[in-house]
């Protein structure tokens, strides 16, 4: 009973509570509402006058907008304005323009067809002119124009000699002046005696006595020397003098040693000569070797074999127009090794090729043949260089050079030969040169003279002044030099001058 009466109790109360806090709730919401209403009211007035502020803000910036905009329109309106200024006052000057345009065209239009007028007056005139021409000349145009052709080509080749004449002459001096400071260089540095070609050698008597003593009895001293050495003995008048004459100059040398000291001795008789020749021939082969030996040392070749030293030494008893082999082959060797040197090229090759390339001419009459091709063959035989030889070979011209160093040999050998004093010709040969080089001159078609003169180092020739033009004049320079090189031996070079001249001669009677 207690039980229940506690648990009805329990109830009641949680009625009571559940009311009283219903009714609390109910109070507390009533005052939140309240409250909420008094905010809302609150906010509504702060919004009302924002609303007011934001509404005056408003006015204003669309009044200060619109302002804005009446200015910038005003601007615009303005601008306008002025651009369409512009573009009128363009328009009146494009109006004035295409005015005087049409102004000018009416005047061109009137000056065009003037211009046809006289055109075609011109025209007619022109053909009457040429009509005319035509009679009076008697010839058509045609002709006129192959006419004024034919001057024209007239006048173009001679300007074209002319235009050719300078550029030769420039090229000329140029290479002239080049050539010259090489040449010279090398020629400053090297000098040389002159020895002249003699087949004949003097030797001296202690007195005319002597002579007899050397004729021996009946001859029979004289025939022993003539036979033994190979030579021809004169006695003459020439006072304490024996003449010894031979082609070869080593059986001179021979004869003259043996002669001297069978002279120097007194006894003369043949087994004494004999015997003396012996001894002489002996002594001029061993002076030959020393040659060959001096002169592989001047030149810087001690290593040649033996047998080349002794066909160099055997140059020194041998000459050519008046100048000594032996020594022409140094000089040359000394040349063509400086001309190597100044131009950049084999100085050994071409001091060897000097030395050498006369070789031939030690054995030229044992050998048959160019001495240059045989000096060629036996430097080939004894191990000198491929170079070298072609060297021998070509500075005459029987073969074609090789090598620069080819060229500068042949040129130092013409050098040599070719320098004042170093040889001396004959008068029968200096004739037939001089007489050869007017025969070659004459040859030409259109040469009326030809001159050999300054001792053969210039030819000078006269030509047909209708038969040959000033273009021809040049071609025919260069072709009679060509044609010398080619048919004549000469030392040095030949200078062809080839003149055309026309007079108009007339007399005051």
């Amino acid at each position: 009973m207690e039980y229940v009466l506690a648990i009805v109790l329990g109830l009641i109360g949680l009625g009571i509570g559940v009311a009283v806090g219903f009714r609390y709730k109910q109070r507390t919401d009533a005052e939140k509402i309240d409250s909420a209403e008094k905010q809302a009211e609150n906010i509504l007035t702060e919004a009302k006058e924002k609303g007011f502020q934001i509404e005056l803000e408003a006015k204003d910036t669309a009044l200060q907008i619109r302002d804005e905009a009446e200015n910038e329109s005003n601007r615009r309106r303005r601008e306008l304005s002025r651009l369409e200024e512009r573009a009128q006052r363009r328009l009146d000057q494009l109006e004035t323009r295409s005015e005087n345009l049409e102004q000018r065209e009416r005047k061109l239009n009137q000056r065009q067809s003037h211009i046809d007028v006289r055109f075609a007056e011109l025209e007619k005139a022109e053909a009457n002119y040429q009509a005319m021409l035509e009679k009076v000349a008697a010839m058509t145009t045609e002709d006129a124009r192959e006419e004024l052709l034919r001057r024209t080509e007239a006048t173009a080749r001679s300007d074209m000699a002319r235009v050719i004449r300078q550029v030769e002459v420039e090229l000329s001096q140029t290479a002239d002046r080049k050539a010259r400071e090489v040449v010279v260089l090398a020629m400053e540095r090297l000098a040389s005696d002159i020895v002249a070609e003699s087949t004949i050698t003097s030797v001296p008597l202690p007195a005319d006595e002597m002579k007899g003593r050397i004729i021996g009895r009946q001859g029979r001293n004289i025939r022993a020397i003539e036979s033994v050495t190979g030579v021809d003995l004169v006695v003459d008048d020439t006072p304490e003098a024996i003449i010894i004459s031979s082609h070869d100059p080593v059986r001179r040398e021979v004869a003259r040693i043996a002669l001297s000291k069978l002279v120097s001795d007194g006894r003369i008789h043949p087994a004494r000569i004999e015997k003396e020749v012996e001894k002489a021939q002996e002594e001029v082969e061993r002076s030959i070797r020393e040659a060959g030996e001096e002169a592989a040392y001047q030149t810087g070749f001690q290593g040649l074999h033996p047998e080349i030293l002794k066909l160099v030494g055997r140059l020194k008893y041998r000459t050519s127009y008046g100048q000594n082999q032996y020594y022409h082959a140094i000089e040359t060797s000394h040349l063509a090794g400086l001309l190597a040197a100044e131009l950049h090229g084999d100085v050994r090759a071409a001091k060897m090729g000097g030395l050498l390339h006369d070789l031939g001419k030690a054995v030229s009459h044992e050998v048959e043949g160019p001495h240059a091709l045989v000096g060629a063959e036996i430097a080939q035989r004894y191990g000198v260089p491929e170079k070298v030889v072609n060297i021998i070979a070509s500075h005459h011209g029987e073969q074609e050079p090789q090598s620069l160093e080819a060229i500068l040999v042949a040129t130092a050998d013409a050098i040599s030969g070719a320098r004042p004093g170093a040889r001396r010709e004959s008068l029968e040969n200096y004739v037939k040169r001089l007489t050869a080089l007017e025969d070659i001159a004459t040859g030409f078609d259109g040469v009326d003279q030809a001159f050999a003169i300054q001792a053969g180092r210039e030819v000078r020739i006269l030509v047909q002044p209708d038969a040959v033009d000033d273009l021809t004049c040049i071609n025919l320079s260069r072709d009679i030099a060509q044609r010398i090189e080619d048919n004549l031996q000469y030392p040095g070079q030949i200078k062809v001058t080839v003149i055309r001249e026309t007079r108009a001669i007339e007399y005051a009677k």
